[in-house]
């Protein structure tokens, strides 16, 4: 059995009429709707790297949070065709600026989605999960409402 790996993503967010939109990107391979993610990036904080993903991947700046929000599990499809299992660390992001150009704009899409929208979207249930966590009352979840309630002020 191989090695769970661990990754890093964004959970870009933004107030829009009241309530949370998240910003989905699509994978490069299969065109399924993600956020952005990528490897932990040696000497640099996991929350950092998480930002430097949603920059490149969806071209998305603002402020993140430190803390973990959640974590999910899915099975990352390698070049060779080989599946490793991976477990990635989510760490909420409040967008302040979409770039026109971006690293990765020629390879992807990126979309805001109401929350439930997006949990509906994700092929990861526990992904799927956190989406739905900030359905109800976002400002009251754990590590996002902070962020949440700062951004709508």
């Amino acid at each position: 059995m191989k090695r769970t790996r661990q990754q890093i993503a964004a959970l870009p967010l933004r107030w829009k009429g009241g309530e949370v939109e998240v910003l989905m990107i699509t994978s490069r391979d299969t065109g399924r709707w993600v956020v952005p993610k990528g490897w932990p990036m040696r000497k640099t904080e996991p929350w950092a790297a998480a930002a430097i993903e949603a920059l490149e991947e969806a071209g998305a700046k603002g402020r993140m949070a430190r803390e973990v929000f959640g974590t999910y599990a899915y099975g990352k499809r390698l070049k060779g065709g080989d599946v490793v299992p991976c477990l990635v660390r989510v760490y909420p992001m409040i967008v302040e600026k979409l770039k026109r150009d971006w690293k990765e704009r020629s390879e992807r899409t990126r979309r805001w989605f109401p929350v439930a929208e997006a949990a509906g979207l994700v092929d990861e249930p526990e992904l799927a999960e956190l989406l739905m966590s900030l359905e109800s009352k976002p400002t009251k979840t754990p590590v996002a409402g902070p962020l949440l309630r700062r951004a709508a002020s």
